[in-house]
């Protein structure tokens, strides 16, 4: 039990690790691109982070399978580099007991990774269109910046608010500059008030309300401009709730996609959403031979080999994914061929140090000679 511990906590450290490194420069990148888009007004500042948060899950899956791997690959490569391989064998541990404990450890990452691909991802990404939806249809006091002008959703007026109460929401000294075509010459309005508010009616229409304030309106053409002083004014910034965005089928719940399988692109994401938690034992399968160095050789001694077999195992998936997306493979074929591939290869190198096979390669040897 002490050795499983030490084991396995080297490994989860490793990729605990990697998955920290490789979660900050991936969501790093990603937070600078939702700051631009909050810098340019197509989102309010507000719903940054949020939006940083919706994407955590969705980026979680493409970096567990690869932080998993690596994560094995260094733990397990420091323990042969610095000899501590060769006590643990001398006390009777053996290379399948070390492979059993890598592997358990593996299944119970796999088993959140499904979680999150089955039911958290799709749930990010179902919230992250509900937010994107209400940030395109509400231009009102919910994506008002102050200090800013805005165009209104239904391009008939444009906003300028100089301040927004937190809480109440109440606008305060409020800017509407309007333009129509009247008698076929351009009619101007510019209204300033000292307090105003968004309301929306059950139709999903938007009204700004302005209290206490005037009224400028003519043609620029013929002076002078109708002045006029009102306590209360409104204009309608949004004609109708705007529909609803063409979901992908990575958004749906793992029983809705189960109920749209005759689809290609649905049996394409069935088998992507699958392959993520196979992934994680099956590459485990590989990483623990595949760790096997000689102390002059240095942990790191095979990194390449193993990176490029693992970008190698991720394209094939992405291939293959895109060829049941149009329908170039069976369903029933899917990705499995890749995962029996993978696990005749762990099994392979798993193989190379049996007594047997060993014995068997001596000979062979022997043979030749």
């Amino acid at each position: 039990m002490i050795i499983f511990r030490y084991l396995i906590g080297e490994v989860a450290k490793s990729q605990l690790a990697v998955f920290l490194i490789l979660m900050t420069i991936i969501m790093s990148q990603r937070f600078v691109r939702i700051l631009a888009d909050a810098s340019e007004g197509d989102l309010p500042a507000q719903l940054v982070f949020t939006m940083v948060g919706l994407k955590l899950p969705q980026l979680a899956l493409i970096i567990l399978p690869l932080s998993a791997f690596l994560g094995i690959f260094i733990a397990l490569g420091r323990i042969y580099a610095d000899s501590e391989m060769t006590v643990l064998h001398a006390t009777g541990l053996s290379e399948r007991r070390i492979s059993a404990f890598v592997l358990s450890w593996s299944l119970l990452l796999a088993v959140a990774a499904a979680w999150v691909s089955m039911a958290l991802s799709p749930w990010s990404m179902e919230r992250e269109y509900e937010v994107l939806e209400r940030v395109e249809s509400d231009v009102g006091l919910y994506s008002l910046v102050p200090g800013r002008f805005q165009q209104t959703s239904n391009e008939r007026a444009v906003l300028f608010v100089h301040d927004i109460a937190r809480g109440s929401g109440e606008l305060s000294r409020v800017f509407v500059a309007q333009s129509d075509i009247r008698d076929g010459k351009p009619y101007h309005s510019i209204v300033y008030a000292q307090s105003g508010a968004v309301q929306e009616d059950a139709s999903g229409a938007q009204m700004l309300v302005l209290e206490q304030g005037r009224r400028y309106a003519g043609q620029l053409q013929s002076p002078p401009f109708e002045v006029i002083e009102f306590g209360r004014y409104q204009l309608q910034i949004r004609e109708q709730e705007v529909e609803h965005r063409r979901r992908k089928l990575s958004s749906l719940t793992t029983p809705q996609l189960l109920q749209q399988l005759d689809d290609p692109e649905a049996m394409a994401e069935w088998h992507w959403r699958i392959a993520i938690p196979l992934s994680i034992v099956l590459l485990a399968l590989i990483a623990v031979p595949l760790s096997r160095v000689n102390p002059r050789q240095g942990k790191f001694g095979k990194l390449l080999p193993a990176l490029g077999l693992y970008l190698g195992y991720y394209m094939l998936l992405i291939i293959t994914r895109s060829a049941l997306e149009n329908g170039q493979l069976p369903g029933w074929l899917g990705m499995w061929w890749i995962h029996l591939s993978a696990l005749v290869m762990g099994l392979a190198l798993m193989a190379q140090q049996h007594p047997l096979v060993r014995r068997w390669q001596r000979q062979l040897r022997g043979a030749s000679a």
